[in-house]
Parts: structure tokens; sequence; C-alpha cells
């Protein structure tokens, strides 16, 4: 998640030269050529049913495809304040939808972090947002929703793959959804690439070109599955608090931002809700 929010920030130059559509084909087709040899099947891996094969389309779909559109059409019509408070609910739907599908256990401690996620991320972006334009009142309700179904797109994305990891290694996992996110997209991105002038592209944007592609495909992925295998998808919901954070980081190191004193008491609470889910248990006498 730390990863995740390094690359999105780092990402805005891309966005400015790469029309929306083209930038996501470019970037599942890096981690396509990058992941070719995770398709093997591993000798002591079992096949793959129509069922697992369901839910690695939907992995893809909701957590890729879906998700990505929602988000992006609901922070267009919508204020940042609202996207970001809207955002800030990931770690409970996650654990509501672990606990429905998964039969996960939410101890109070989770419960805790989740809250305490929750409430920081909500101040973080109530704060970052204050001198935010006006939105019409219909059309930001739309784009409330469509962020709000970005929000369970994403809250999937954690549940499913928990249930995937069940079954295959997350290599396999990584270099599959990717494959299903390229085919869903591939449609937008050959239309947008035939309008596209490729040799107005400076050097440094296509080596982070290649960065965003290995960082969002690649590697957030692996390591997303590999931690999946282990831990409740209800505690690494908690982990998403780790995004903003991260973005928020990047842009004060790297791009001149400053954070306010709000928002630092928002990732003080923040981290303590992850503390809370994740710290050990003292073992029973």
């Amino acid at each position: 998640m730390a990863l995740v929010g390094s690359y999105v920030a780092l990402s805005k130059p891309l966005v400015a030269v790469f029309p929306v559509f083209l930038l996501a084909w470019l970037r599942f087709g890096i981690g396509a050529v990058a992941m070719a040899h995770w398709l093997r099947k591993p000798a002591d891996e079992p096949p793959i049913t129509p069922r697992t094969r369901a839910l690695l389309f939907l992995e893809s779909f909701l957590g890729n495809f879906l998700f990505s559109v929602c988000m992006l059409f609901g922070v267009s019509m919508t204020s940042a304040v609202a996207a970001g408070v809207v955002m800030s609910s990931i770690p409970a739907v996650v654990a509501i939808l672990s606990w429905i599908f998964l039969r996960e256990r939410i101890g109070r401690r989770t419960t805790a972090g989740i809250a305490c996620a929750a409430l920081g991320i909500g101040l973080f972006s109530l704060d970052k947002g204050g001198t935010g334009a006006a939105v019409d009142g219909g059309r930001a309700l739309w784009g409330n929703l469509l962020v709000f179904a970005a929000v369970v797109c994403e809250a999937s994305y954690v549940v499913i793959g928990k249930r995937l990891t069940e079954g295959l290694g997350p290599k396999r996992i990584s270099a599959l959804i990717n494959l299903w996110g390229l085919a869903l997209v591939t449609p937008m991105g050959l239309w947008a690439a035939l309008a596209f002038d490729f040799s107005a592209v400076a050097a440094p944007v296509w080596l982070l070109l290649v960065f965003y592609g290995l960082a969002a495909s690649v590697w957030t992925v692996w390591l997303w599955m590999t931690g999946l295998k282990t831990v409740p998808a209800s505690q690494a919901g908690v982990f998403t608090v780790m995004l903003p954070i991260s973005a928020a980081l990047i842009g004060v190191l790297f791009m001149g931002e400053r954070l306010t004193p709000l928002q630092l008491l928002a990732f003080g609470i923040a981290l303590l809700g992850l503390l809370l889910a994740t710290l050990p248990s003292r073992a029973p006498r």
C-alpha cells in the first residue's frame, strides 16, 4: 500500500502526457511482458477450476477496470473533500465483506483499528480539501455514489484476492489478473493510441512509465497477494491507510507540498489504527 501511494503521487506527470485509457493499456502491457514467465503452472499447484477462473476475472474487472472507471468519473463530478471522506470507508467495507463472504471474525482491536483508520483519513481529506471549489449538489451526489462504488470494488478486490490465495500462488495470480486487465482495456487503449503522438514523449517520461507499469501491475500486486496468504482480509484492509500517507510524503519530499498540523494529527490517528489491528495479542496463560 505504501508503494501504491508512492506511484500514485509520482504518476501525476504521466496523466498530464497520456490519455487515461492509453496509460492503463501501456501499464498492463508492461506488466504482461514482465510477468510472462509467471504464467507457467507450478508442479505442486492444482489445476484452475471454472470457479477460480471466474474469480480471476472478477478480481481484475472489479479491482482494476471498474475501480478505475468509477473513481475517475466520480472524482470529476464531486469535490476532493467528499471523495477523500468516502474513500476513508475502505477498511470498514473490507471488514464487512470479509465477515459476509469469508466468515472472518472481527475482533475488538481490529474494529478499533478500522475506526481509527477511517477517522484519520477522513480528517486528512477534510483538511486537504478545505479550499476546494463548490460542486453542484445533484452532480456531487452522483459523483459520491460513483466513488463509493469504487470503494466497494476495492474492498471486493481484497476479499476475492484472499479467496484466490487459497489455491494459487501470488505470482500466478498477479500475472493472470494483469492479463484480464490488459484484455479489458485494450479496445479503449488502441482507440486512444491511434490519435496519440508517441514521438512527442520525452525519455524521462518513458522511464517513469516503465516504473509505473512495474509498480502498479507487478510489485504491488505480488506483495499484496503474498501478504493475503497469511493475513485476514479484514486486517489487511486497515493497511489501505498507507496509500494516502505515502502519497502525501512523496508530495512533501519531492513536490514541495506541506502538511498542516491537522493532517499530521490525522496521520497519527491512522497509524494508531494500523498498530491496533496488527500488533500481536498477549498469549493466554
